[in-house]
């Protein structure tokens, strides 16, 4: 698929910023007051700019609010709730670290459940797709929480947590990538499937479609070169897992925390790019490309 810039972002640095909201909430670091406060101002600049660089991919965005009324059936609309209620239960959890010097750990705890299921809820966004048979697999959430849950140890400073998450992630990553190659070959999905001819004979496509480009050739048919991949797919584990162990394995000083932030930060936007421009959606059997 077309990896849009904003959408990126979005599941990038949200991702980032819930996944430090769910160790605050659980106390990790133990900070008050001031502390906090900056703490917080961090975790919700993430969480919430990743959130509205998400409305920048939609054709309408002032029809975002109407996307709350399909709880029932749309993991989007309950990203969106689930986004809501972690906001606003780690919004009063904060007050009271920062204002009365207080750790309402009832509040924390369930604020840290939302947060965490506010990114699980957007992995199904995209792990309920059959259509794209790369994100159709059972590790897609794990793919999505694994990062988070690690960036948030890292940005918590807790070290130790951040060390063996890192790895955790790193190895889910691999595998996603692994299974996730295969997943469109063992899909079944092939262009007798497509049109439902199989029964009658081997299906072909006499010509393309058209001559000329279209919506779904600009969305859904995005081609990679299969060497570009995999140097991006270096520079994604590279950055966004190894380097920041190799960094927080060192004495540490504040400085070096930095680098592997960013260094994790880094990693992930290549990781999160691969993510969309290697989904190889089934429309693109009608028009020849897969």
């Amino acid at each position: 698929m077309h990896p849009a810039p904003s959408v990126i972002f979005f599941s990038t640095f949200s991702g980032l910023g819930f996944g430090l909201l769910f160790f605050l909430g659980l106390g990790f670091p133990g900070v008050t007051g001031w502390t906090a406060f900056a703490f917080f101002t961090i975790a919700y600049l993430l969480a919430v700019g990743g959130l509205i660089s998400s409305t920048f991919h939609l054709g309408h965005p002032e029809r975002a609010l109407k996307a709350f009324s399909q709880w029932r059936s749309s993991w989007l609309s309950r990203e969106g709730w689930c986004a809501v209620a972690a906001l606003v239960i780690m919004a009063l959890y904060g007050v009271g670290l920062v204002f009365f010097d207080a750790r309402w750990t009832l509040l924390g705890i369930l604020g840290a459940i939302l947060s965490i299921g506010t990114v699980f809820t957007t992995a199904m966004i995209y792990g309920q797709l059959k259509t794209i048979p790369r994100w159709n697999i059972s590790l897609t959430p794990a793919y999505f929480l694994s990062i988070s849950i690690a960036g948030g140890a890292l940005m918590a400073g807790q070290v130790t947590w951040a060390i063996a998450l890192l790895v955790i992630a790193g190895a889910i990553q691999l595998a996603t990538w692994m299974i996730g190659d295969k997943a469109f070959a063992t899909s079944g999905t092939d262009m007798a499937s497509a049109t439902q001819l199989g029964n009658i004979g081997t299906v072909r496509a006499f010509e393309p479609p058209h001559t000329g480009t279209n919506y779904l050739l600009r969305e859904f048919v995005h081609v990679i070169g299969r060497k570009h991949a995999q140097k991006l797919r270096v520079i994604a584990i590279g950055l966004m897992a190894v380097l920041p162990v190799v960094l927080l394995l060192l004495p540490f000083n504040h400085f070096i925390a930095l680098i592997a932030v960013l260094a994790h930060v880094a990693g992930v936007l290549a990781s999160r790019w691969l993510f969309f421009a290697q989904a190889e959606h089934v429309v693109g059997l009608y028009y020849g490309k897969r």
